[in-house]
């Protein structure tokens, strides 16, 4: 098969060549859009899931659809030892050029309160150099937005700025990727701005994506954040799913697969997204004509195995340290025990007790705690209920046990 037409994409939040099995998200968001469009009361998104659901490609395609709309939007990636002022700022000021205010005074009113949003960061004795601004030219405005509360800043932040998309009839979104990665502080406030904007009908919505126990972070910020959001969980692709994710693009390239070829591939990928276009770009480089064949599969998955091994599962098991790479392995043990007792069924997950983790090493819950707490912060691992623990990326227990 020609390598130069090989259509798939296994990259960090680059988008498939076949968005699918995404519809129903898709199409849930463009009637959010058009509610908070017509002013019509709306609550912000959350996406969470797994590495390597497509979180990221799904919170873009959405972006997408907001700029379509003509809205305002902007994009922030958070970060653990990052606070929230200055990326949101940046963002803020390209959500301010998209909605395309006419009055220009307003708009310059709006952009000074983000500049003085931002610059409250630095403190009021800082250097010329840490006085950041999100290459705004418009004077900081005091008194809005610059009381170092961020929560109280924030809602003044969002209030402008919805007021300003209101005047022209439009919205603004903020997409915000890995948020749970946001400080308690910066959670907190901006679940209380989310609370206030939807209050006051304000046409400003929040679109949020990241690992399964985001839910739990919003939650410990604010007890009506269940209510605040809505929230969608992103899993796996269904068969029929992840068979046109292969097939689609293929026959755009005058390719097909046999009916035996996709049930391999579903079997080797799980369905899972990332896994689906690692497999189909090697499967297609080594397959020697089409259709492809369970065959032409079967050859590739070494290659494609060895290439996941390398980036996109041992990438994060280096990032461990020795003790933490000890608690992982002992995850993988205590699912496999689990599985052989046939006492417990695993859940899609497979998460498993704590304290089974804990007996897999032969040592006390409570001195495992630092490589628990440690490997959570990492993103590595996350709790999705007390007691429990499991892999934040798909079929990670399996690459511990076959590279033990």
């Amino acid at each position: 098969m020609d390598p130069i037409r090989n259509p798939y994409a296994p990259g960090a939040g680059q988008r498939p060549p076949e968005l699918a099995g995404r519809d129903e998200q898709l199409s849930a968001f463009e009637v959010v859009l058009e509610r908070v469009s017509r002013g019509r009361p709306e609550r912000s998104l959350v996406l969470t899931g797994l590495r390597g659901v497509g979180k990221t490609v799904l919170l873009n395609a959405l972006r997408s659809a907001a700029v379509r709309r003509h809205w305002g939007t902007g994009k922030l990636e958070a970060r653990p030892d990052q606070g929230l002022r200055r990326p949101l700022s940046g963002a803020l000021h390209q959500a301010v050029r998209e909605l395309g205010h006419p009055q220009a005074d307003d708009v310059d009113h709006v952009l000074g309160v983000i500049r003085s949003f931002a610059q409250r960061d630095a403190g009021a004795n800082a250097k010329l150099r840490d006085q950041w601004s999100p290459g705004i030219e418009a004077p900081a405005v005091r008194g809005r937005a610059d009381s170092g509360d961020i929560e109280i800043d924030l809602v003044e932040l969002l209030t402008d700025l919805g007021g300003l998309a209101a005047d022209v009839g439009k919205g603004v979104a903020i997409f915000i990727d890995e948020m749970q990665d946001l400080g308690p502080d910066d959670v907190s406030a901006l679940c209380a701005a989310c609370h206030e904007i939807s209050q006051s009908g304000l046409p400003v919505i929040v679109v949020g994506a990241g690992l399964p126990h985001l839910p739990a972070v919003l939650s410990a910020s604010k007890s009506y954040s269940e209510r605040l959001f809505k929230y969608q969980r992103i899993d796996r692709l269904a068969r029929d799913a992840a068979d046109r994710a292969l097939s689609t693009p293929a026959e755009d390239e005058d390719a097909a697969y046999t009916a035996d070829a996709l049930t391999a591939m579903y079997a080797a990928t799980g369905g899972y997204p990332y896994f689906i276009q690692a497999y189909g770009k090697v499967v297609w480089d080594l397959a020697t004509s089409s259709p492809i064949t369970a065959d032409d599969v079967a050859v590739a998955a070494p290659q494609a195995e060895a290439e996941l091994a390398v980036g996109f599962f041992g990438s994060r098991f280096e990032r461990a340290t020795p003790g933490e790479r000890e608690y992982l392995h002992a995850m993988a043990d205590a699912a496999v025990a689990i599985a052989e007792k046939g006492e417990e069924e695993l859940d899609d997950i497979q998460s498993v007790p704590t304290a089974d983790v804990a007996a897999a090493l032969g040592k006390k819950p409570q001195s495992l705690s630092p490589a628990r707490d440690s490997l959570l912060k990492k993103g590595l691992i996350y709790s999705g209920e007390r007691g429990r623990i499991a892999f934040t990326v798909p079929h990670f227990g399996r690459y511990l046990l076959e590279h033990a």
